[in-house]
């Protein structure tokens, strides 16, 4: 079985004052605080939550 693609995000700007479906999107995808970075399947459910939060996020291949 080939392996699944992968995606490392890294939260790059501060949860404060966004809206709280904003603030669930960064929590789903396992993010704590700034700077901090996770690695997770390139799903399109992970994917949605990646475009809803773009603007605080920045996304890389793993």
């Amino acid at each position: 079985m080939a392996k699944q693609k992968e995606l490392k995000v890294t939260l790059l700007k501060s949860l404060n004052g966004r809206k709280i479906s904003h603030k669930a999107c960064v929590k789903g995808l396992g993010l704590r605080r700034i700077r901090h970075s996770v690695v997770v399947t390139d799903t399109p459910e992970n994917r949605g939550m990646i475009n809803k939060v773009s603007y605080l996020l920045q996304v890389e291949e793993a």
